[in-house]
């Protein structure tokens, strides 16, 4: 008989997920400011990165693989951890992702005598249902973002690449279709466990911040006071992360896609993924024509999510995922993670 308790809901681990530029990082200072989470600044991309890349835990060889390049990341550098007591730990108990994340964050729970942690990666929406698997306490923050502002944020970034073989930067239709994607697929897979998962709009973050953390300090079941979240303001809530820090567009971050976009942009936008905008909430400006070229029909078929989801599951199942860059992790090239060494 399995005696295993879910642990109460104030010590519970949180996830911030949400489509890239949604406000996910916004978010996870937030909480971070309100006290009584391990302030951890690190990146931890175990289900997206690393377990692509060499293979699940379960193997002693990709484990150690897994744990020596991360002890070479930026992440680890932050976290503020011995490696030699981290590195024995992770190889002798991780044997999931979620353990990964686990042994990492609550060590770093113990060195700042916390009792909770949370953790924000954008690409985490796409990996709900292995979390939860993993870790059946967590709870989920879906936080969605109007997708016209995103298509706009996102081109302007240059951060959607989905073709491998160029690194071209997405267009708008095909980052207005990749957000509409990704927070479907959060939705779908939130909606599997309800009463851990919630989602919140990025506007009423920032217009009605009283209130939203009201709501979500209900819901995670921690003390979200806007007096103290204001007087810590750590990360982004101190310098406002931005795309648009150098443009005369205002400081109001809410419909930016109204004075961005032209009208031509705006009601090709709004065919594409109108329907789902209207479904979350958000009203449309133009009536949307059913005579849009050519080119625009193609992209409202299903073959751009189609490639989206080839692409994933081609990553997540296939050796094709030992080509994932590992870039993003900063490495210390100079580092070694052999037992004994301390890396700094």
């Amino acid at each position: 008989m399995n005696t295993t308790r879910t642990p109460i809901r104030n010590t519970r681990p949180v996830f911030v997920v949400g489509c890239h530029r949604s406000g996910t990082n916004l978010l996870y200072d937030t909480l971070l400011s309100s006290g009584g989470f391990a302030i951890y600044r690190g990146y931890l991309p175990i289900y997206k990165m690393l377990v692509p890349k060499f293979g699940r835990l379960t193997s002693p060889e990709n484990r150690r693989n897994i744990v020596d390049v991360w002890l070479r990341s930026k992440g680890y550098r932050r976290s503020g951890l011995d490696s030699v007591s981290l590195r024995q730990k992770l190889l002798s108990e991780a044997r999931t992702a979620g353990d990964f994340m686990r042994i990492v964050m609550e060590q770093i729970c113990a060195a700042q005598n916390v009792a909770r942690w949370a953790l924000y990666d954008a690409d985490n929406v796409l990996h709900m249902c292995r979390i939860k698997r993993d870790i059946p306490e967590a709870i989920f923050i879906h936080i969605i973002r109007d997708g016209r502002d995103i298509a706009l944020s996102l081109h302007k970034m240059g951060e959607h690449t989905p073709f491998f073989w160029n690194r071209k930067p997405g267009t708008l239709r095909e980052t207005a279709l990749y957000w509409q994607w990704m927070v479907r697929k959060g939705r779908a897979q939130g909606l599997k466990f309800p009463e851990d998962y919630i989602e919140v709009k990025y506007e009423a973050l920032v217009t009605e911040p009283a209130k939203t953390m009201k709501q979500l300090g209900e819901f995670i079941d921690h003390d979200l006071d806007c007096d103290r979240i204001q007087a810590a303001s750590l990360g982004t809530l101190h310098s406002r992360n931005s795309s648009f820090r150098n443009e005369n567009t205002g400081s109001q971050p809410v419909n930016r896609w109204k004075k961005a976009l032209s009208k031509e942009q705006v009601a090709e936008l709004e065919t594409l993924i109108g329907d789902f905008l209207e479904e979350l909430g958000y009203p449309l400006s133009t009536l949307r024509s059913s005579s849009m070229g050519s080119l625009v029909r193609y992209w409202t078929s299903p073959l751009y999510t189609g490639f989206l989801e080839a692409k994933m599951w081609a990553k997540l199942n296939t050796p094709l995922g030992r080509f994932t860059s590992i870039a993003p992790l900063e490495l210390d090239q100079t580092a070694s993670a052999a037992p004994g060494r301390r890396i700094a």
